[in-house]
């Protein structure tokens, strides 16, 4: 039996390293459903020794090296690889330390190589039009972001068995369609851009705010976010919206010291310390904002959506104070944001603007009017809100009954404690200026 110290690290060194994993026996046998069952096999193989033997100095090097090992004896037994392998005398890592990737023209080995990172191919594959963009999203998520299937769910706002389906018959349809893994050139790369960009920043809300488990934030899913952001940003750099969702992640990651106090409790927005705002990712996200506003302007286009977030985002950033914030400024980008792209997120998210730009008075209606939109049925920011507006108006016995009903859909452990602790408070007082729900 696993002692539940090697069981913690074993799950830790996963849920880190497990992307890599995929990604890295994907290039070998160029397969995703394959890849992971191989990467599933090297875990196997982690919790049989591990516990004996100890966790090893490099855990993810032993479970990539693992998942490799598995991954070559799978294709050995590939008769028409083994003979292809003995006709030109090399072995397989051989030939994959020297074939130099050839999706972009005009740059050397080296930049290639950056570009050519086994975590962005695994993406563009995963990302591939033969897939519908419901099942790019659901199966890059499960791939890259290590997220269980009731995680994506949540994500999506559908149910567990919806996206269990999406994810098999995605690898089913990869696996027949016989799609190359690599990263698209030209146009392919244009078409494909979008989807991706969703998928990063799907991975970014996951890490930036857990659906669920005890912690409130997964930093390494921010990380590994923001490095594939960069990354696209250096291959794509003349899409305005690829440096917009790289503004969108700086900006908002920069708040992440402050999210959580020293007990790990969540810090929603307006209560941060400032001070603990990291000032180098604001000067980047800034920047990222300018060279998209200025793309777009060169263009002669509006601002996409992910401009558009970010240009919240620099609101927040720009005001020294939460009073300083301009929030008549904030409202007019979310109109913006919901002709560019209308959800019901994004009028919860504007209502919450209007209460602090004019008043709760006027937010509530906008809330009341998302009542019986069935994407937010058990999304628990939409009572969280209307709590916080009843609070804030003095109606304190229904602000309370808002935040316990928000509570109890409310799946992160901290996320709950924050809700319940919030119904408290109402009970005593008309609340404070804590209610973006985006923004915490």
């Amino acid at each position: 039996m696993t002692d539940p110290a090697t069981q913690r690290a074993i799950e830790a060194v996963w849920r880190i390293e497990r992307s890599r994993i995929v990604a890295g026996v994907a290039r070998l046998v160029r397969d995703v459903g394959l890849a992971e069952e191989l990467a599933q096999d090297a875990l196997i193989a982690a919790l049989e020794h591990w516990p004996q033997e100890g966790v090893p100095d490099n855990p993810g090097a032993w479970l990539m090296t693992t998942a490799k090992h598995r991954a070559l004896d799978r294709l050995r037994r590939d008769q028409n690889l083994a003979r292809k392998l003995e006709a030109i005398g090399l072995d397989l890592e051989a030939q994959e330390a020297l074939v130099v990737p050839d999706f972009v023209d005009a740059l050397d080995a080296k930049r290639a190589d950056e570009i050519g990172d086994d975590l962005l191919r695994l993406i563009f594959t995963a990302c591939h039009p033969v897939l519908s963009t419901e099942a790019r999203l659901a199966l890059t998520l499960k791939l890259l972001g290590g997220l269980s299937t009731a995680e994506i769910a949540r994500a999506f706002l559908a149910s567990e068995p919806t996206i269990a389906q999406r994810i098999v018959r995605a690898k089913r349809t990869l696996a027949e369609a016989r799609v190359p893994y690599e990263v698209p050139r030209g146009e392919a790369l244009r078409q494909r851009l979008a989807s991706v960009l969703e998928v990063i920043y799907l991975i970014f809300n996951e890490g930036y705010t857990a659906t669920a488990g005890d912690d409130w934030m997964r930093p390494a899913l921010v990380q590994e976010a923001l490095r594939l952001g960069r990354v696209l940003a250096e291959l794509a750099g003349d899409a305005a919206e690829v440096h917009g969702l790289v503004a969108l992640m700086e900006l908002q990651a920069s708040r992440g010291a402050a999210r959580t106090d020293a007990q790990g409790r969540p810090v929603l927005l307006m209560a941060q310390n400032r001070g603990r705002w990291d000032h180098l990712l604001i000067r980047r996200g800034l920047a990222a904002l300018d060279r998209a506003e200025a793309l777009c302007a060169a263009n002669g286009e509006p601002l996409g959506p992910y401009a558009l977030q970010a240009a919240i985002a620099a609101c927040h950033a720009r005001a020294g104070t939460p009073d300083a914030t301009d929030w008549p400024r904030i409202v007019a980008l979310y109109d913006a944001l919901a002709q560019a792209a209308p959800s019901p997120v994004v009028a919860l998210n504007r209502a919450v603007a209007v209460g602090m730009a004019f008043g709760p008075a006027a937010a509530l209606p906008l809330v009341d009017a998302l009542a019986d939109e069935p994407a937010l049925k058990n999304y628990q920011w939409l009572p969280s809100v209307r709590a916080d507006l009843l609070a804030k108006l003095g109606r304190r016995a229904e602000a309370r009954a808002e935040f316990e009903r928000a509570a109890a859909l409310a799946r992160n452990g901290r996320e709950r404690e924050l809700l319940l602790q919030r119904a408290l408070e109402a009970g005593a007082s008309t609340g404070s200026a804590r209610t973006d729900p985006r923004s915490p």
